[in-house]
């Protein structure tokens, strides 16, 4: 049998589901002329969402219509579109690969025609050396199958670390960085004065939290060649301590504090220093960083030289407002600032410099307004840009410095898109591997001659191409399953670009209800996130149950990427500097106005919803505006001051700098000038954005003679994990919609 893909081209799937005859290389030049009418500004090439209609299916004579439970996941799970067939490249980097493990089938990709799997090129990868606490105690598990214990006593032993030529394991214990040789010995205490105050070779909350990635907690790493070990020493006692209370504590019901150091705005931040350490010896070099007069620098990103000559790392002011990238010599502690970066607003964090074989590397920044790629001698001396334009780099997919060749991935083409081209480390000879709209996920072969493309936008379902080296498509290998499209009534996603009242060009999803009438009127639904650089709309298909039902009840769902959520550059994302909520508010406003000018879409029945940012934004939006009559604000800031340092003061600088910014973003302030319905949810143990956020809204909306309601979620942190509390909040938030915002229920049921 032939693969999938491999003969005839196959139909593609759109919107409803339903099998057309257009194949993906004609379907964009073909569908304005054969759907006249079209709405254009709907950019996908896939524009036939019209016809699904005409294209009439057997089966049963009526679409069902979702349940609430079905929506909210309960009772089994429904997906509007399933996900794509799994294609891969085999381990020679030759072969392509459909399915996975044993039963993968193994194709030429130029010829299409299966053949036998390659003597050996399937094997497993070999099994790895690593360190791991077990049974109470701490050890080493070699490749081999082989076990040494490391340290017999493992209690308050954590993030433990192979060196990476196997020769010495590190790990922290009660907040001391220790190493021990992998083949035997005393384990050896780096630091010795670790403890509830100070962490070695461990991040704090706020370093874990807002700069290396939540839940990653390890502060020390490794040089390349294994023979020295970089860690940061945090030293947290001059910042405050914050408590959260769990409530739920059977069987004796007392409830438990949980007392976490967390810097709020304008609080001390931990003070820190980063040491070198050759683990033959155990003797600690701190880098020099007098030359800073901040104390409460941040020190931001910490990594190695390749050849592990240098600590490669990265320091900011407390404001982030700068950016220094810094090499350390780990023998004596001296440092050189390589790159100064600053800015009028804030600095961005960039990915760790990309080196090269030459000595020069590749730096990221965002000096012109948009995030671009540099080139730099050893020594920091500028060597031109790579890429440029008014447009974004996203990442850095491959470099070939023999070729002289940068693979990376932008939104040239779309900011709701994403793409991916080639240029010359020379920044020419710039090429498109990508074709068509959506967002493309690119896998290539050994030689990256071939790439396996699997791309979908809110309107074509997931399809997997096989693409040259200059973005053409050679076959289609196969789509993604219909899913419930095929059984469940259905709306199709719009796309649309629109002005707000200064012009700016804002990106819309739009979700109609099923059976749209425009001679009736909707009530519109607008969850939202709108925080710094953080998108709701990407043109990928979306199979949410959700969305689907509240159209098939007669919702109009609108998503909208605000100007500092629309990935078009810094120089949009930076104009909420210094006013969180403000610029976004408006935005979001623009959008509702543009929505509610059809005739089928009622400004008087307009909801909003969001949790964290999005949560701010909806509290936000009730006090500080007449368009909404219904929010639900789960987990959000209600005043700035009240979140943390390193987030709140990159975006906001700080209250002696900004106060007037601080009382115009606060929705405690405009607690009064309440309009609308809302409604506030937290989980009672949030460490993150704490309680104390809704409970002093609750106070100023009371004190203030303001209407409202409040739902807690005991034993929940940051959002709802419990899957029955979830499900009680879905029916919360579907009866709120039912009688605040009045949805006129399923129209009729349509014939398939």
């Amino acid at each position: 049998m032939q693969a999938p893909g491999f003969g005839a081209k196959r139909p593609l799937r759109t919107g409803r589901g339903r099998s057309g005859s257009l194949s993906a290389p004609s379907a964009a030049a073909a569908s304005g002329a054969l759907f006249p009418g079209t709405d254009m500004s709907l950019r996908t090439p896939f524009l036939a969402i019209a016809s699904c209609v005409l294209l009439a299916a057997q089966g049963r004579a009526q679409y069902e219509l979702l349940s609430l439970e079905q929506a909210s996941g309960r009772g089994g799970f429904v997906q509007f579109g399933g996900r794509a067939p799994s294609w891969s490249w085999a381990p020679d980097g030759i072969h392509l690969l459909e399915g996975r493990g044993g039963d993968a089938k193994w194709y030429d990709p130029r010829s299409g025609k299966e053949v036998a799997a390659q003597p050996g090129a399937a094997a497993d990868a070999a099994p790895q050396a690593r360190v791991r606490v077990r049974e109470g105690r701490l050890w080493l598990e070699g490749a081999d199958g082989s076990s040494r214990e490391i340290l017999a006593d493992a209690a308050g032993v954590e993030l433990e670390e192979l060196a990476p030529d196997g020769s010495y394991v590190a790990f922290v214990k009660d907040n001391d960085l220790m190493v021990a040789a992998a083949d035997g010995g005393k384990p050896r205490a780096i630091t010795t004065d670790g403890g509830p105050d100070l962490f070695n070779g461990k991040l704090d909350w706020v370093y874990q939290e807002e700069i290396y990635g939540r839940g990653n907690f390890k502060a020390f790493w490794w040089s390349p060649n294994s023979k020295h070990l970089a860690f940061l020493s945090l030293d947290e006692s001059a910042v405050h301590d914050f408590t959260v209370v769990d409530h739920i504590e059977p069987p004796d019901y007392r409830v438990k504090a949980e007392v976490t150091k967390y810097p709020k705005v304008g609080d001390p931040n931990p003070t820190v220093r980063l040491g070198v350490v050759d683990p033959a010896r155990g003797k600690v070099q701190w880098l020099d960083l007098s030359s800073y007069a901040d104390p409460e620098l941040l020190v931001v990103r910490v990594g190695w030289h390749p050849r592990g000559t240098h600590v490669v790392f990265m320091v900011q002011d407390r404001i982030q407002s700068w950016l220094d990238l810094v090499v350390g010599d780990p023998k004596t502690g001296k440092i050189k600032v390589l790159i100064h970066e600053e800015s009028n607003s804030w600095v961005e964090r960039p990915q760790p410099p990309r080196w090269l074989e030459d000595g020069s590397f590749l730096w990221e920044s965002h000096r012109t307004g948009w995030r671009h790629l540099y080139r730099y001698s050893v020594d920091g001396k500028p060597l031109g840009a790579v890429t440029q334009g008014e447009w974004e780099m996203r990442g850095v997919d491959h470099v070939d410095e023999k070729r002289g060749l940068v693979w990376f991935n932008a939104t040239k083409d779309g900011a709701v898109n994403d793409n991916h081209y080639r240029i010359g480390l020379n920044g020419k000879g710039l090429v498109r591997l990508t074709p068509g709209e959506g967002r493309h996920s690119v896998a290539y072969n050994g030689d990256r001659s071939l790439a396996i493309d699997t791309v979908s936008s809110l309107a074509s379902l997931p399809v997997v191409r096989l693409c040259d080296d200059r973005g053409e498509v050679l076959r289609e290998l196969g789509e993604a399953d219909a899913g419930a499209l095929d059984q469940y009534r259905s709306s199709n996603w719009e796309l649309h670009e629109i002005a707000a009242r200064d012009g700016f060009e804002l990106d819309v999803a739009l979700l109609k209800p099923a059976n749209f009438d425009p001679a009736r009127g909707y009530p519109v639904w607008l969850p939202t996130y709108s925080g710094p650089d953080a998108p709701t709309v990407r043109n990928s298909w979306n199979g949410s149950a959700w969305y689907q039902f509240l159209a098939q009840q007669g919702v109009i769902v609108l998503q909208v990427n605000v100007r500092s959520a629309s990935g078009k550059g810094h120089y949009a994302t930076e104009q909420c500097y210094r006013r969180l909520g403000v610029q976004e508010l408006a935005d979001l406003e623009d959008a509702v106005a543009w929505l509610t000018a059809k005739p089928w879409a009622d400004a008087g029945r307009i909801g909003i919803t969001g949790s964290s940012y999005g949560g701010f934004m909806s509290a936000y939006a009730l006090t500080h505006s007449d368009k909404f009559a219904l929010g639900i604000a789960a987990s959000g800031v209600y005043a700035w001051e009240m979140y943390d340092t390193v987030y709140t003061e990159r975006y906001m600088s700080t209250r002696q700098l900004n106060p007037e910014g601080y009382a115009s973003t606060s929705v405690l302030n405009a607690a009064a000038d309440l309009k609308g319905h809302l409604i506030l949810t937290h989980g009672t143990i949030d460490d993150n954005v704490h309680m104390q956020n809704a409970m002093q809204l609750v106070y100023a909306l009371q004190k203030a003679d303001q209407d409202f309601e409040l739902m807690l979620y005991p034993e929940n942190r940051h959002g709802i994990g419990d899957r029955d509390q979830r499900w009680f909040a879905r029916r919360q938030e579907w009866a709120a919609i039912q009688e605040h915002l009045r949805p006129p229920g399923p129209a009729p049921a349509a014939s398939k």
